[in-house]
């Protein structure tokens, strides 16, 4: 068989994005509050309370 044939093939549907679930986006808000409240309180009680 000779290598020189155009084979016609349909093209492969694009796969849809990925979607985050809800509770995902929920669960990331909620530990990045964490996180910066933690990240506050551990550098306050390193670094003393702020002077007025």
């Amino acid at each position: 068989m000779s290598d020189n044939v155009i084979k016609f093939q349909r093209p492969q549907k694009p796969k849809p994005p990925r979607q985050t679930p809800p509770w995902l986006k929920k669960l990331l808000v909620a530990l990045g509050i964490v996180a910066f409240f933690l990240a506050a309180y551990v550098y306050f009680s390193l670094a003393g309370a702020p002077r007025p």
